[in-house]
């Protein structure tokens, strides 16, 4: 792979560039060149999670653990979709809710169909899904 750095020019309106300025400061980038490339890799997570390329993510989840048909059918899920989980933190939140925390890595639409199982369980009071490369 070719790592050299490349220059090239780019023309953006000027209300376009300001707010671009802006949003580089808002994110903690150092200059125009590692924004653009963040935002470059961004786009390219979003497609292969879109055409069921490799991704790894979390999904996040929060329950009320007294309710024992939400932690059996979010373990039966879990079990079904092992060969994409990589591992699962359980944290207590307070006494009645607690947090679950799925790491994944997998083909974008395997990953899915897991949030989208796991978040439909009855008694999950939220669920997220964050994705990012899977390292290639």
């Amino acid at each position: 792979m070719n790592n050299k750095l490349v220059r090239f020019g780019v023309s953006l309106e000027g209300e376009l560039l300001r707010r671009f300025d802006a949003f580089i400061g808002a994110e903690g980038y150092d200059n125009r060149s590692q924004a653009i490339a963040g935002l470059i890799r961004k786009e390219f997570v979003s497609d292969s999670f879109a055409h069921g390329g490799p991704v790894a993510g979390a999904v996040t989840l929060v329950y009320d653990h007294h309710k024992r048909e939400v932690v059996n059918k979010l373990m039966d899920i879990q079990h079904d979709h092992g060969g994409i989980i990589i591992s699962s933190q359980h944290v207590h939140l307070d006494h009645d809710n607690c947090l679950e925390i799925v790491a994944v890595k997998g083909p974008g639409a395997k990953v899915k169909a897991l949030a989208d199982a796991l978040k439909s369980v009855k008694g999950v009071k939220h669920a997220t899904l964050s994705v990012t490369c899977s390292g290639k």
